[in-house]
């Protein structure tokens, strides 16, 4: 029996989908979803392509009570500008949690990876920062880098971002860019030791593989949320750092022990606390955050399947009639 189908392009998407208070909500309930239980979530399957200098990544998740569940391939080729091309692309496939028919092909080319993984950025400041943030930090000039700021900037309204990168020229136009959009005083910065230390809320937001944050840069009152960390051997954080915060909080800790910042923690054999909080514990009440405006915090996020079904199915459910509908 036919059924429609409906295929949405990155251009619409970019016109009815926003980085705004709506979408940290949506992913915020995810995450509480997640610590609730009965979530399907299998582990990411992770290909690294060294021959091509890329890597592909497919997440998904079935949440209970969902209409749907998505399911996300996310491929990043880094020599792609080379010849004209973006590094990242990908889409999401939206299938009835009922009759599992394909119900919606959003042609993102990561778009909604994007926002939801500066949502998740947004929903961890809003529940692990300081209630006061007066300087944001940022280390890293790429478009995550810009949207993390904007959406911690949701939840934590500073007056003030430093930005700092390999190259002092992306880390300006980055400074720059976010100037404009949220209307703050914004600069690049040389050296990441003094970002850390004027700010109290860092993101990290590089595919580093060494630590690009050390452990004696921490100071009371401080906030990380590191992003970066999304494939084993990936490492943004001094591992010290981790036994050194009053909370580190993964958002999956199965991801985070494989391919977060924890990977690089047990490997070095210092991690010694045991199960660590996930991002959906803190947000229910299960497991603390933040205990008081001095206490250093850590938040570890690799990207979950959880965050992908939400928004793909508050894509379809909000805007039912984008795109084109196609009878398959």
């Amino acid at each position: 029996m036919a059924h429609d189908i409906q295929i949405v392009t990155e251009a619409e998407l970019r016109r009815i989908v926003h980085l705004d208070l709506t979408t940290v909500d949506v992913i915020e309930a995810a995450f509480a979803a997640l610590a609730n239980g009965g979530v399907v979530m299998p582990p990411i399957l992770s290909m690294d392509l060294h021959a091509a200098n890329g890597e592909v990544d497919v997440k998904t998740a079935y949440i209970p009570g969902f209409d749907g569940f998505a399911i996300k391939v996310s491929p990043g080729f880094f020599d792609n500008p080379k010849i004209g091309l973006a590094s990242l692309n990908g889409l999401m496939i939206l299938f009835s949690a009922r009759t599992g028919l394909v119900e919606a092909l959003f042609l993102d080319n990561g778009y909604l990876t994007d926002i939801r993984t500066a949502a998740a950025g947004a929903v961890a400041a809003r529940h692990l920062a300081p209630e006061h943030v007066e300087t944001a930090g940022v280390i890293g000039t790429g478009v995550q880098a810009r949207l993390q700021i904007e959406a911690a900037h949701l939840v934590r309204p500073f007056t003030r971002v430093l930005v700092h990168g390999r190259d002092m020229e992306k880390a300006r136009a980055c400074a720059d860019d976010l100037a404009r959009t949220l209307g703050i005083k914004a600069e690049a910065i040389a050296d990441a030791a003094t970002l850390v230390s004027e700010s109290q809320l860092v993101v990290t937001t590089t595919p580093s593989r060494a630590p690009v944050l050390k452990a004696d840069w921490l100071h009371p009152g401080l906030h990380i949320t590191a992003m970066g960390s999304d494939q084993s051997g990936k490492n943004e954080i001094e591992p010290a750092a981790l036994m050194a915060a009053d909370a580190y909080v993964s958002d999956r800790v199965s991801q985070c022990e494989v391919s977060g910042e924890l990977e690089a923690a047990l490997a070095a054999g210092i991690w010694t606390r045991g199960t660590p909080a996930e991002l959906g514990e803190v947000i229910t009440g299960r497991k603390p955050g933040r205990r008081s405006p001095k206490d250093i915090t850590i938040a570890d996020l690799t990207g979950t399947g959880v965050q992908d079904t939400a928004i793909a199915t508050h894509v379809r459910a909000r805007f039912p009639k984008a795109g084109t509908i196609i009878r398959a």
